[in-house]
């Protein structure tokens, strides 16, 4: 019988393209677990992702069902549902356009609410991490979040969904101490994954003529233009003399 090693990656679902242009932020799971297989294809695109010198100084901590993957997850679900109660009242989720159960607001509040409700009970949980080799600096970001971009993409390509938080800074020491993670290294980001509860779609944003520039700011070229049938978004903060 072949071994895990041994069986090939499972086909993608998708063209990359469309992949790019309809990964959306999954936050609703199904209790589905994920399969081994499935799991390994997503972590093994992760790790074909570019960095400094090519370093590849990424890791990646993998939390399931283990008793000890349960605990780490409640940590970051306790973390995450103080920080969206904060976030919830000084932001007046409640309020305003909030109060509307239709508006985007509403449906965003509604959204990161069953989020964090349920966020300890997800199929998979996953803390990407960067083994400094230096002191910080602002580029250093650039040897791991690509890896966690090419994880979400490989997860659309094979039927799942996932979302980044950072819903793991105030228990940062805490995680470290509970899964061995030295100290020394940087834990950039969760991400949450599973079968979608709802799923992925095209996603919206702003008009590309509106985020592209020529060679002058804030002048968009001629060929920054959308494709037939695109969707925008309204959210985002209001135009600046081209600053956003």
């Amino acid at each position: 019988m072949a071994g895990l090693g041994d069986t090939p990656l499972h086909k993608d679902q998708i063209g990359l393209l469309e992949g790019l242009a309809t990964t959306r932020a999954i936050r609703r799971y199904t209790r589905d677990p994920i399969p081994d297989h499935a799991l390994r294809d997503m972590l093994w695109a992760a790790t074909r992702a570019p960095s400094g010198s090519n370093r590849q100084p990424f890791r990646f901590v993998v939390l399931t069902d283990t008793d000890k993957a349960l605990k780490a997850k409640q940590l970051i679900a306790d973390a995450a549902q103080k920080i969206w109660a904060a976030k919830r009242a000084n932001d007046q989720y409640d309020k305003g356009s909030g109060a509307d159960e239709h508006s985007p607001k509403a449906r965003m509040g509604r959204a990161m609410q069953s989020y964090v409700d349920q966020l300890a009970a997800v199929p998979c949980l996953i803390l990407p991490c960067l083994v400094r080799y230096r002191a910080p600096t602002p580029m250093e970001g650039a040897s791991i979040y690509p890896a966690v971009q090419n994880l979400l993409l490989a997860a659309r390509a094979l039927g799942y969904g996932g979302v980044i938080t950072g819903f793991h800074g105030p228990v940062d020491a805490d995680l470290k101490s509970l899964l061995n993670i030295p100290e020394e290294v940087f834990i950039a980001c969760t991400v949450t994954l599973g079968r979608p509860a709802g799923g992925h779609g095209p996603v919206r944003r702003r008009p590309v003529q509106e985020l592209v520039y020529g060679d002058t700011w804030a002048s968009s070229p001629k060929w920054a233009i959308d494709p037939p049938g695109t969707r925008y978004t309204k959210a985002g903060p209001p135009h600046n003399n081209g600053i956003t």
